[in-house]
């Protein structure tokens, strides 16, 4: 497995109910993310924005629980 894939796994495995439910919590409360939104997230490389990439990915794959 390459590293990449180790942490993307290790966000998901062991940090994903910490992280997820603030992130989802400030999305709802916010009501920063719509039904039928597009989204464009970018990325500089940094660990926060790597973070909120992979956050973001993972509202694309499951979707906004409310």
């Amino acid at each position: 497995m390459e590293r990449y894939q180790e942490i993307e796994r290790s966000i998901i495995t062991k940090y994903r109910k910490p992280l997820w439910k603030k992130f989802i919590n400030g999305v709802n409360e916010y009501k920063l993310i719509q039904e039928g939104d597009k989204i464009a997230v970018c990325i500089s490389g940094g660990k926060d924005s790597m973070l909120m990439a992979k956050l973001m990915q993972e509202v694309q794959r499951h979707g906004i629980m409310h």
